[in-house]
């Protein structure tokens, strides 16, 4: 199998994937604060389009189009994390959030509701629900970040480029440790995750899929991903 990337001018390859990279930006732009330009997303998703042409091989059997979406996806949250706007707060309540339903799930045995979490925390359900749509709004969520421990920055959202055995390994039953959770998930939950990240739907969409506002949807997408970060914390 030849690499048939080999053919095309780097022109060639700006005009027939350039739609792809607008249509990553944009489900990206979804997830972020106004303050973030569109533009500028685009722009560093057009050099992750370029490197994946650079680095791609035919014979491992992905096609391009997957490969080059994983390297853009990277680019651009590779961009957005250089500027990490989120303060430091939104960081530490968004782990207190997450602990608040892990401590509740521990003793109860079942799923945290959104009135027995704000009642942990100690706040009423609509500061609870702001609390949700900040942690939401400041950050993008994803999968390689839920184990993470740390308030200081969203964290790295990509393997490696080159993961060693240890480590593929360790990402591999990750991988399978984070599917059996959301499976877990309570069913409106794991819901949302399965049109955002699956269907690829974006907020609006799914709140008229479910019959409940953008908001609402994007509250209780940042609920799903702060269970499943406390579910997953000591997951070694």
């Amino acid at each position: 199998m030849y690499n048939e990337l080999e053919f095309k001018s780097g022109q060639e390859l700006i005009q027939e994937y350039t739609p792809l990279v607008k249509r990553i930006a944009h489900h990206l732009m979804a997830r972020l604060p106004a303050s973030v330009v569109l533009d500028d997303l685009i722009q560093s998703g057009m050099i992750g389009l370029l490197e994946a042409a650079r680095r791609y091989d035919a014979s491992k059997g992905a096609s391009f189009e997957t490969f080059a979406g994983i390297r853009i996806r990277g680019a651009i949250i590779d961009e957005v994390r250089r500027g990490d706007w989120t303060p430091r707060s939104v960081h530490r309540n968004a782990r207190r959030v997450s602990d608040a339903i892990n401590q509740i799930e521990h003793r109860t045995g079942r799923d945290a509701s959104d009135a027995e979490v704000a009642a942990e925390l100690q706040v009423s359900m609509t500061d609870y629900h702001a609390l949700l749509q900040d942690s939401v709004d400041s950050r993008l969520f994803s999968y390689d970040q839920l184990t993470e421990s740390s308030d200081e920055s969203p964290g790295d959202q990509f393997e490696a480029a080159d993961p060693g055995p240890g480590l593929q390994h360790e990402d591999g039953g990750f991988r399978q440790a984070l599917a059996d959770a959301i499976g877990r998930l309570p069913e409106r939950e794991r819901l949302v995750l399965s049109l955002y990240y699956d269907e690829e739907l974006n907020l609006k969409e799914i709140g008229q899929v479910l019959g409940v506002s953008e908001s609402r949807v994007s509250q209780i997408h940042s609920q799903a991903a702060l269970r499943l970060r406390g579910r997953l914390k000591d997951w070694r």
